[in-house]
């Protein structure tokens, strides 16, 4: 069975940081290009970061210079290290696996940043 588990969401006030974490089980994590997306209230949902096997990333528009993306093979967890967090960047953060066709979603978690 497959899981992806995120945690490390919660409430931070403007300019602080959090990292978010996604642990995945039940795949063969190496192969599979790791991403985390969020949706805010009433908007689409977009991709904030992706890291490929081979270890290319991507990042969204609005958070690059301030997120970073990173996995760990070993412990078949991908992490997301957000800082000078802004209000425009609360959503509910959902880590993403894909191989060729085959993708999966986590849960999510929330991530709010408010005074």
């Amino acid at each position: 069975q497959v899981q992806l588990v995120e945690s490390g969401g919660g409430l931070v006030q403007p300019g602080g940081s959090l990292r978010l974490s996604c642990a995945a089980s039940g795949i063969a994590f190496s192969v599979y290009a790791m991403a985390w997306y969020r949706q805010a209230p009433g908007k689409q949902r977009e991709l904030v970061a992706v890291r490929t096997a081979g270890g290319s990333t991507n990042y969204g528009d609005s958070v690059k210079g301030r997120f970073t993306i990173s996995r760990d093979n070993a412990k078949n967890t991908v992490y997301l290290q957000m800082n000078s967090l802004e209000p425009e960047d609360t959503a509910f953060y959902y880590c993403h696996a894909q191989y060729i066709t085959i993708a999966y979603w986590g849960q999510g978690t929330q991530v709010t940043v408010s005074s």
